[in-house]
């Protein structure tokens, strides 16, 4: 059975989606059955890359919110984030376009490192604070995982690994989706947002029973909670 997961690495939400879906599949009887495929999103495909901005400031500046209000949001998710496990360093945070980090996901991807990846970008930007459109930086990451640097530096200038990028935030848009995470589970239920584990945990035995059982169709279902949305709101 199928999990694909559209996301983005700068999305506080999608990590925490992340974690939360694996306690899930920690807690289920076929995870061994599970195959995850993350796919590409980007909730603001125009933001430049400024790794001396303040991260506070940038929101304050482009959200029309005051610096205060940018610091209690990004508290608000670090603990959010805490209460699963993860140590977010928000105000760290490197203002910089996700484009190469999907880029690079995508490569890895197709060398059955995806999970990989994603986990390590996450880790890079909301734990590390590192530069996610830093090619150094990309490549690092790329040996982390298992990635071999010459074919990752390649694959950061292929057209293929970009149009997998636009491919997949086209899909997202053919289906509607207006925020990440989401969650596709053997397309036929959806999941919007960072659930609580026991709505991951349900999802995941609704639609193991039906795909077990070959029916020929399941009504789709969609729940929503924590996520970014494309207006850029968290």
């Amino acid at each position: 059975m199928k999990i694909e997961i559209w996301s983005d690495i700068m999305c506080p939400f999608c990590y925490i989606g992340k974690r939360r879906l694996e306690k899930a599949l920690d807690q289920f009887d076929h995870s061994d059955d599970i195959a995850l495929e993350w796919k590409s999103y980007q909730l603001n495909p125009d933001m430049k890359t400024d790794a001396d901005a303040n991260i506070n400031e940038y929101l304050a500046q482009t959200k029309g919110w005051s610096v205060a209000h940018a610091q209690q949001m990004n508290q608000r998710v670090t603990d959010m984030a805490a209460a699963e496990g993860l140590e977010y360093n928000m105000d760290e945070a490197v203002v910089a376009n996700s484009f190469q980090a999907h880029t690079l996901i995508q490569y890895a991807k197709s060398q059955s490192l995806g999970d990989e990846a994603e986990e390590a970008l996450f880790e890079a930007y909301f734990i590390k604070s590192r530069n996610i459109d830093d090619t150094e930086t990309l490549l690092d990451i790329a040996v982390q995982v298992g990635l071999d640097p010459d074919e990752s530096h390649k694959a950061l200038s292929s057209d293929t690994y970009a149009e997998a990028v636009k491919a997949d935030i086209q899909e997202a848009r053919n289906m509607r989706v207006r925020g990440v995470p989401f969650f596709l589970l053997n397309k036929k239920y959806s999941i919007s947002g960072a659930q609580d584990t026991d709505i991951f945990l349900q999802a995941l035995n609704k639609v193991w029973k039906e795909w077990n059982e070959q029916q020929d169709t399941v009504e789709l279902s969609e729940q929503s909670d924590a996520a970014c949305d494309v207006d850029g709101n968290c």
